[in-house]
């Protein structure tokens, strides 16, 4: 596997390249479907963008969260950015309905992302983020329809240590912990069981 550092100031292009091959062949739980798509083309110079789904093992057809993974590169570091790298995430999930008037709610999914990049010995700088839970209740021809509860992560930052590489598996750690699917460490392999 390609092993990428953050690049240093007045490098070039060559150097997101090399850092997009590292995440190309990153490796993620089996859970984890990853695909790379068409990236924004008026940020920054240059860019990449992955979607991420986490499937449900009882069911490979459905998907238990879905995400997006964009890393941006500015050689001349966005005063905003407070570097040349930005990492600008989105995740969203399904969440059991009795969630739906938890105050913590907000908070408790913030610290889900901030914790999968410590256990993974990143550093960052410039975090920014929302988290936002909506609530779906059904009325009239829709009534037999059980309420149901969604939160939606949306999260930036700019990494200042560590590979962008480890920076995708941490978003993705957090994924999974959306989803339901309890952590594991890297090379093992969760036997099947319910959700929880």
């Amino acid at each position: 596997m390609v092993q990428t550092r953050m690049m240093a100031p007045g490098s070039s292009g060559a150097g997101f390249d090399r850092s997009v091959a590292a995440l190309r062949e990153v490796r993620l739980r089996a859970e984890l479907r990853i695909t790379e798509v068409p990236a924004p083309t008026r940020i920054a110079p240059h860019a990449a963008a992955f979607t991420a789904d986490v499937i449900d093992p009882a069911d490979p057809e459905e998907d238990l969260a879905t995400g997006r993974f964009v890393v941006l590169h500015d050689p001349s570091a966005p005063e905003a950015w407070g570097g040349q790298w930005r990492v600008v995430t989105f995740a969203r999930a399904e969440l059991e309905p009795e969630l739906s008037g938890d105050p913590m709610l907000g908070a408790v999914g913030w610290s889900w992302l901030m914790d999968s990049l410590a256990d993974r010995d990143l550093a960052w700088d410039a975090e920014a983020g929302t988290v936002t839970r909506v609530v779906s209740e059904s009325f009239a021809g829709l009534a037999d329809r059980e309420p149901s509860v969604e939160m939606e992560i949306r999260a930036s930052w700019t990494p200042t240590g560590g590979e962008i590489a480890e920076h995708l598996r941490a978003w993705t750690d957090m994924l999974a912990t959306i989803a339901g699917i309890p952590p594991l460490p890297d090379g093992v392999v969760p036997l099947p069981g319910q959700r929880r």
